[in-house]
C-alpha cells in the first residue's frame, strides 16, 4: 500500500494537535510498531531554488518567427528577476513558479542565467511537465490567487517535498489498509 507522508501528518495532526515529525521520524516509528515499510519515494525531482513569483510585466517581442514574451517577475528579491518565456497562456498579476539559476529540473537540466533571444533571461517560468508533474503541454503552470506570496518556496508550494511510503499490510492487520486506520 502506497501512503503520502502528507496524508499521513494530517491525520494524526488532527487527534493530535501540535504534532510534528518529519518523514524519517514517522519511517522509523512505523517500523518500531511492526509496519514492513518496503520504500520511501521521494516525489520532489526538483531540486534547488524554486520560487512563486507574481509577472509584474510583459513585453512581446515581435521580430522572431515564434510568440516570445520579455517578462518581469517578482520572486521575493529585493529587485524583479528579468526571464525571457515562450508561452503565452499567462497575464500580468499571474502568480507562476519560477526556477531561478541553480535550480536543477527533471531530466538534469540546470537552470542558468543566460543571453536568448538577444536579452538575458535570469531563471525560467516553469510548466506542469518541466516540473515532472504530468504531460500537460498547455503552456506555464499558472497558480490561483492567493496560493502563496512572491517569493515563497515552490517545492513546498507545489508539494514536491512530500514522500510517499509503500507499506507491505499482513493480511491480519486489515484495519491498516487506509490512512485513517494507520493514523490511529
Amino acid at each position: 500500500m502506497r501512503v503520502p507522508y502528507s496524508w499521513l501528518r494530517e491525520v494524526v495532526a488532527a487527534g493530535a494537535p501540535g504534532w510534528e515529525v518529519s518523514a524519517d521520524e514517522l519511517e522509523q516509528t512505523l517500523i518500531r510498531i511492526g509496519h514492513e515499510v518496503e520504500e520511501v519515494i521521494a516525489l520532489g525531482p526538483v531540486r534547488g531554488p524554486l520560487t512563486v513569483g507574481r509577472v509584474l510585466e510583459i513585453e512581446e517581442l515581435t521580430e522572431f518567427k515564434k510568440p516570445i514574451r520579455a517578462c518581469r517577475v517578482d520572486v521575493g528579491d529585493d529587485a524583479p528577476r528579468d526571464i525571457i518565456c515562450g508561452a503565452t497562456n499567462f497575464a500580468v498579476g499571474d502568480l507562476v513558479v519560477a526556477a531561478l539559476p541553480g535550480t536543477v529540473l527533471p531530466g538534469d537540466f540546470t537552470i542558468a542565467a543566460r543571453k536568448t533571444y538577444g536579452r538575458t533571461s535570469d531563471g525560467m517560468i516553469c510548466s506542469a511537465t518541466e516540473l515532472g508533474l504530468g504531460a500537460d503541454q498547455s503552456g506555464i503552470l499558472v497558480l490561483p490567487p492567493g496560493t502563496a506570496d512572491p517569493g515563497a518556496d515552490g517545492i513546498a508550494t507545489l508539494g514536491l517535498d512530500d514522500v510517499v511510503f509503500h507499506l507491505a499490510i499482513t493480511p491480519d492487520r486489515g484495519y491498516c489498509m487506509s490512512v485513517l486506520g494507520l493514523g490511529r
